[in-house]
């Protein structure tokens, strides 16, 4: 498995955890007696991660002492934000630790598990050939804890477009693969990822894969409690 660098967005409010990120980041809830945030770094350090980036901002204390407590001996950096840049904004402002290579981007709210092992690898593998960006997909049979009735994209061989009335509905699995120049598409500093994406699709450079396994997206409290009693 080749190294790579990972970055994980943590810096949002989790606001649809209700009472349970009142006084917690959302990526230091307990799954499984394990934070959301250690099942990431240990999921992708089995991949070949060899260096973490972890934007924060919401109670952004309570990671840092989290971090240097249990991860202190591994390579992970820590970039605060003042206030919110949102996903885009938050990964051009983090490009200075990845000395101008492909990253692998990933949303903090994913229960990453060993089912999902071999199509993150197979998606990850790439890492080296992506020109702009990949994104992986699935469809929503495959989903726990999202249930829209409207897709996020669709997947025309490798290149993506958006989800229209009447597609197949397939979502976005929060896991993407970026070429630092795309961010040369704008000058923003604040900004969702949704501009960059939409602004390769019009030029036919955003690409992706479907994964097969089951995923599971922290998105409320009935997922936490779906997984601690069944999974």
């Amino acid at each position: 498995m080749r190294e790579f660098t990972l970055m994980i967005l943590a810096a949002g409010y989790g606001t649809r955890m209700l009472s349970l990120t009142k006084k917690t980041p959302k990526p230091l809830l307990k799954i499984k007696n394990n934070t959301l945030l250690e099942n990431t770094i240990i999921f992708f350090e089995k991949l070949g991660c060899t260096k973490f980036i972890i934007n924060t901002h919401y109670l952004h204390q309570q990671i840092e002492t989290f971090v240097k407590k249990k991860f202190s001996k591994k390579n992970i950096i820590l970039n605060y934000e003042i206030s919110i840049l949102n996903t885009g904004g938050g990964i051009k402002n983090s490009l200075q630790y990845f000395n101008n290579k492909n990253l692998v981007v990933t949303n903090s709210d994913i229960f990453w598990n060993e089912n999902n092992k071999e199509d993150v690898k197979n998606f990850i593998q790439d890492i080296n050939n992506i020109k702009a960006c990949s994104i992986l997909l699935l469809n929503k049979i495959n989903a726990i804890g999202l249930n829209k009735d409207k897709g996020d994209f669709i997947l025309e061989d490798t290149f993506i477009k958006r989800w229209i009335d009447n597609n197949p509905i397939i979502y976005y699995s929060g896991l993407q693969i970026i070429n630092p120049n795309i961010f040369n598409l704008t000058k923003k500093e604040k900004f969702s990822m949704n501009l960059i994406w939409d602004k390769l699709i019009n030029k036919r450079k955003l690409t992706g894969k479907i994964m097969k396994s089951q995923w599971i997206h922290v998105g409320d409290i009935n997922t936490i409690n779906w997984i601690n009693k069944f999974f």
